[in-house]
């Protein structure tokens, strides 16, 4: 009720004066784009209201962000379904992929075939872990089960899973058919923080889970790990194409700031023409700029 009181305030005060500053914000991060050597696009939407896009409508392909979308339809069944994240998921030693990227395998082996579904979406979300989202994933009824409880969940028909982690294993390109825009994503984002983690505790876990989140850090949260804010956050990492580049490097999330004022961004880089470290940098000078501008906005 505080936190919601003191964005009420937040809100009164200051809204008439959001759209001289989100337009400032969204001309700086025009600038800083426009030299990349890379497909860049970022939304950002401030106090559950006012918009800053830069190619905001354009399709992207989502990497390992779509593990975000699939821990909501997981969350979804298991509600519906009455049924709770300490509830066990059993699964075969094939679903456990050795040559891809799963902190889990790497821990306990294959010895293990059953886990809780906590357990799973916390090394889906917090760890990125490939196996555990492809356990998921089945356990949802595979890409058009996952499909029919996104649209139950009115999730944006801009987020489109289309492709398993082991389909896009073994074919890195059909990573394209999971797909989104940063307006779509920074929607959903936007919506969970400010709804959907209060409709339930699976959801308000995943809430959890989603500020422990442990990829990514030279990202969105670059900026703010000396500060009081909170952030929940959701990274993807992309391939080497045949040109030299990087096929996608993506991080996407909320930000709930200590005087009360929030705001989800979604950043997606595609076809980067710099390394790992210089991609994320460019994703880390983004969230800072528009972190700084809100700030400075507030200063005034």
């Amino acid at each position: 009720m505080k936190r919601i009181l003191i964005t009420l305030l937040y809100l009164a005060v200051l809204l008439p004066c959001f759209a001289n500053c989100n337009k400032a914000i969204e001309k700086a991060l025009l600038e800083y784009v426009s030299d990349k050597d890379a497909r860049i696009g970022i939304a950002v939407i401030v106090n559950g209201t006012d918009t800053i896009s830069v190619n905001g409508k354009r399709d992207f392909p989502m990497m390992s962000v779509v593990k975000f979308p699939l821990a909501l339809t997981v969350v979804q069944w298991i509600d519906a379904n009455g049924l709770s994240l300490n509830d066990s998921i059993a699964f075969s030693q094939k679903a456990l992929k050795e040559n891809t990227y799963s902190p889990m395998l790497k821990r306990y082996g294959k010895k293990r075939n059953t886990m809780t579904v906590r357990e799973l979406l916390e090394w889906s979300l917090v760890e990125s872990d490939n196996n555990a989202s492809d356990i998921l994933l089945n356990h949802v009824g595979g890409i058009s089960g996952a499909t029919k409880i996104m649209k139950k969940i009115a999730i944006p028909d801009n987020i489109e899973i289309g492709a398993s982690e082991d389909d896009m294993h073994r074919d890195p390109y059909l990573s394209y058919l999971n797909r989104t825009t940063p307006l779509a994503m920074a929607e959903l984002f936007d919506r969970f923080d400010n709804e959907m983690r209060n409709t339930s505790l699976s959801y308000s876990e995943i809430a959890t889970m989603l500020e422990q989140c442990r990829t990514g850090i030279d990202r969105l949260v670059a900026p703010f790990l000396s500060s009081d804010a909170t952030i929940g956050h959701k990274t993807g990492t992309g391939f080497p194409t045949p040109d030299g580049r990087i096929s996608a490097i993506n991080d996407c999330g909320y930000v709930n700031l200590p005087n009360g004022a929030r705001y989800s961004i979604a950043v997606f880089v595609a076809d980067s023409g710099y390394d790992m470290a210089e991609t994320s940098a460019i994703i880390a000078e983004i969230s800072r700029i528009v972190w700084i501008g809100l700030t400075e906005h507030k200063k005034d």
